[in-house]
Parts: structure tokens; C-alpha cells; sequence
């Protein structure tokens, strides 16, 4: 198990950040949907407090990644898949990541606005308010309809990603899901040579 990505497979650091992810955004979304339909009264705040905090998570959790990005190199693209897969497979992780940054930015932006009550990580320290702990009702209302939206389309692209992951695994039938999961390794394309 190496750290770093090597020209077949993603490294164990890469892999991590991804799953981790994945669950991260699974859960937040959860949460999210259900948060809203919570009547209004004062013993659901820990929830949203949660959903917070949960979110200022995802944010530093997506800046980490894409710093390890810059340093850890990619595995080369497979035999099978054309360059305009390749084109479109980064222009869709592109994608990704700004509505990794943007969703919880925006949530970030909707609680500053608000100015209900200061906005702490999992209670462990205050987070500075983005408009100066000023309430901006016309922004806020801007923040909450762009983080619904937000949450939408990384719902759509996310689908999207998983849908080309499958089709890579499944119908051309290369690597490029087998390399990401925990534990799996893609079969060797030479067989003269050993794993």
C-alpha cells in the first residue's frame, strides 16, 4: 500500500480523501434533507449546528485534497478510453470540486448573513462570520436559494460520476473504477510481467 499514486493506481492517500468524501457528502445530504423538514424549535439547533459543522468539514476536507492533488501525480489513462473520455472525465472532477468548494461556501455565507447566533465547529471554536456578524437579509435569502441549487447539481454531476465509473467497470471493462476502490488492484495488462 503506497501513499502516492503511481501510473496504474491511485495511492492509499488519494483513495482516502475520496471515500472519506463520499461519506462526508452522503451524510451531509442526508441530514440536509431531513433538517428541513424539522419543525422549528429550539431542540433541533443541534442539528443544524451539526450540519454546519459537518459542512465547514467538507470544505477543509476538499482544500486538503485538492493540495494533495497538486503534488501527487495521476494514474495514466487506460488503453480503452479515448481522449474525449479523458477531456470530459476531468472536466466533470473539475466540476466536482468547485461544488465541493461552493456548496459549503454558500452555507457558509447563508449562516453569516443570517446573524441567528455565532457559528461554532462541533463547539470547539467560533468561526468568524463572512459579513462581519452583520445580518444581510436580501444576501441570506441569495445564500440559501444558491446553496439549494448547489446541493442539486452536485447531486446530478455526483450521479454522473458514479454512472461513468460503472460504465468503465462494466461495459469497457478497464480500470478505471478498480484502481479507486479500497484494497482492489487492476489486473496486469502485460502478462509477462509480475503484479
Amino acid at each position: 500500500m503506497t501513499l502516492k499514486s503511481d501510473a496504474t493506481r491511485w495511492g492509499s492517500l488519494a483513495r482516502f480523501f475520496h471515500w472519506t468524501t463520499v461519506i462526508l457528502i452522503l451524510t451531509q445530504g442526508t441530514i440536509g434533507l431531513i433538517m428541513v423538514e424539522l419543525p422549528k424549535r429550539p431542540n433541533v439547533i443541534p442539528v443544524f449546528n451539526f450540519h454546519k459543522s459537518l459542512g465547514l468539514t467538507i470544505l477543509a476536507f476538499a482544500t486538503l485534497r485538492l493540495l494533495w492533488r497538486a503534488f501527487d501525480r495521476r494514474p495514466e489513462r487506460p488503453p480503452t478510453m479515448s481522449h474525449a473520455q479523458e477531456l470530459g472525465a476531468r472536466f466533470g472532477h473539475a466540476l466536482l470540486y468547485t461544488l465541493l468548494f461552493a456548496l459549503p461556501l454558500s452555507g457558509w455565507l447563508f449562516d453569516s448573513a443570517s446573524a441567528l447566533r455565532p457559528l461554532y465547529w462541533f463547539d470547539l471554536f467560533r468561526v468568524p462570520s463572512l459579513t462581519g456578524g452583520e445580518g444581510h437579509h436580501d444576501l441570506a435569502e441569495f445564500a440559501e436559494d444558491t446553496h439549494f441549487w448547489l446541493f442539486w447539481c452536485l447531486i446530478a454531476v455526483a450521479a454522473g460520476h458514479v454512472a461513468a465509473a460503472l460504465y468503465h467497470h462494466f461495459v469497457a471493462r478497464d480500470p478505471v473504477l478498480v484502481r479507486m476502490l479500497p484494497g482492489g488492484r487492476p489486473a496486469n495488462p502485460d502478462p509477462t510481467r509480475e503484479n
